[in-house]
């Protein structure tokens, strides 16, 4: 017993590593687009194009992924598309044409939706065996890797490094966390056990009855919730580079708030959930999180912009839990079944709906882009608050 607990406290350290592997590798492309948008001559709909195959790449990987784990083990699947991320991150800093950037970010999504799925495959594992909530504590790990990774390359930017050799830095850290921590990963054969272990009956019965009202319903929710996470990632940059005047080497700042105040509110979610409904957790997140992109947009001071860019990461932190949270305990479709359908629909706003606000800023601008992402959270809370729970 003892040999187990000791198992388990290790696999749980290796993922906390593997998930702010995850959040490091994808967010140090924030600081890039500016460059990448330069150097290749891009108006705002031509770079919303290239990001919609970063999208394209992960969802394309999510379905594959799940099948992947189960035959391989999760810890395998991580490790290789983990080291495929790495491989890849710096090519966004090398490629010369459109096409070549479309590749690269392809093949760059693609690892990362793998390890995404992977990963979160192997959290709940580790959680059923640890007997107690560890999945935000996960996910606020992840939203420290995004802090680091969006302030990260800047900072070697600035120590004099060419943005290459700061990618390829960065690369090799992402390479020596991730084999460092694989032997700690759970085993495809530990995972098995805990799969039959804690699978209830009815989810062994039920495969194929995922087209549920409740299931589409969770899953539109979180497309909301991480289009507006998708847009701080992939448009925040620009904004304060283009909107506020910040220098190239401080353009990640927005999103290293972001992710500062998402890692925080992550890392006591569980805490909070625990004292209100999850109900108020989620209006009460998008009304903030709402009201954070319109002050961050539309008030012309930078700090007033960086101050709204917190509050939406106060905001929508706890919100996706709650929906994944909601998604496992439903009555008319299995956890194994409800839950990767929820996270392919919610993550398919994160990586391919920022192409959509490419297009609106091309048209209109990339305020009224921000605002769109408002309106979506404002409809999260008018919809789940008069929504009744089953």
């Amino acid at each position: 017993m003892i040999a187990g607990l000791q198992k388990t406290l290790k696999a749980q350290r290796a993922t906390k590593f593997i998930f702010l592997v995850c959040g490091l590798g994808i967010s140090s492309w924030a600081p890039m687009v500016p460059y990448a948008k330069e150097r290749l001559g891009l108006n705002d709909a031509n770079l919303g194009l290239l990001l919609l195959l970063l999208g394209a790449g992960a969802i394309s990987m999510m379905p594959i992924s799940g099948l992947l784990s189960h035959r391989y083990g999760s810890r395998v699947v991580i490790f290789a598309a983990a080291l495929m991320m790495a491989f890849v991150l710096p090519l966004l800093m090398l490629t010369n044409t459109p096409v070549q950037m479309g590749i690269a970010l392809f093949i760059f999504g693609a690892a990362v939706g793998t390890v995404d799925v992977a990963m979160n495959t192997h959290g709940v594992q580790v959680e059923n065996l640890a007997e107690r909530p560890i999945m935000s504590s996960l996910h606020g790990l992840f939203s420290v890797g995004g802090l680091l990774g969006s302030l990260g390359l800047g900072f070697l930017m600035r120590l004099g490094l060419e943005p290459v050799v700061a990618a390829i830095t960065i690369a090799i850290l992402l390479i020596i966390m991730v084999s460092l921590n694989f032997k700690s990963l759970l085993d495809k054969a530990t995972e098995k056990e805990a799969i039959q272990r804690f699978s209830s009956t009815a989810a062994r019965q039920k495969k194929t009855s995922w087209l549920k009202g409740s299931v589409v319903f969770l899953g539109l929710m979180c497309f909301a919730v991480f289009l507006s996470e998708g847009a701080m990632l992939d448009w925040s940059a620009l904004f304060l580079r283009e909107r506020r005047g910040v220098t190239e080497s401080f353009a990640g700042i927005g999103y290293a708030a972001f992710s500062i105040a998402m890692a925080f509110m992550r890392l006591t979610g569980d805490k909070l959930v625990a004292k209100f409904d999850g109900k108020t957790v989620v209006v009460a997140g998008s009304l903030l999180a709402c009201f954070g992109i319109l002050l961050a947009v539309f008030t012309p001071w930078l700090g007033s912009t960086i101050l709204g860019f917190v509050l939406l990461g106060l905001g929508a932190a706890n919100i996706v839990p709650v929906f994944i949270s909601e998604g496992g305990k439903l009555k008319d479709v299995p956890a194994t079944v409800a839950i990767p359908v929820i996270s392919t629909i919610g993550y398919a706003g994160q990586l391919a709906g920022p192409a959509i606000l490419g297009f609106i800023a091309y048209s209109f601008s990339l305020p009224i882009a921000f605002g769109f992402t408002a309106m979506l959270l404002f409809t999260v809370a008018i919809a789940y608050g008069f929504r009744k729970l089953k």
